[in-house]
């Protein structure tokens, strides 16, 4: 990842440059699951339950072991 200010890349292993969606990027064996807890902290949502089920949704997106299926318990 290389930033400035005003613009971040990606290269790539291939040597490809890529813009990020939204202004978030994360790299590494953790990228996708960095990446899926900042989209879902980009917009602050105060309710830990909204919150959760936004960060679970996202990560349904990236990983193919997790799903949008899920059961939130309060306590």
């Amino acid at each position: 990842i290389v930033a400035d200010a005003g613009t971040m890349l990606v290269i790539t292993g291939n040597g490809d440059v890529l813009e990020p969606e939204g202004g978030i990027a994360a790299i590494g064996s953790g990228g996708k699951y960095a990446l899926a807890a900042a989209k879902a902290l980009s917009d602050y949502e105060a309710d830990p339950e909204k919150l959760a089920r936004r960060a679970m949704a996202i990560a349904a997106e990236v990983c193919v072991f997790t799903n949008d299926r899920l059961t939130v318990e309060t306590v």
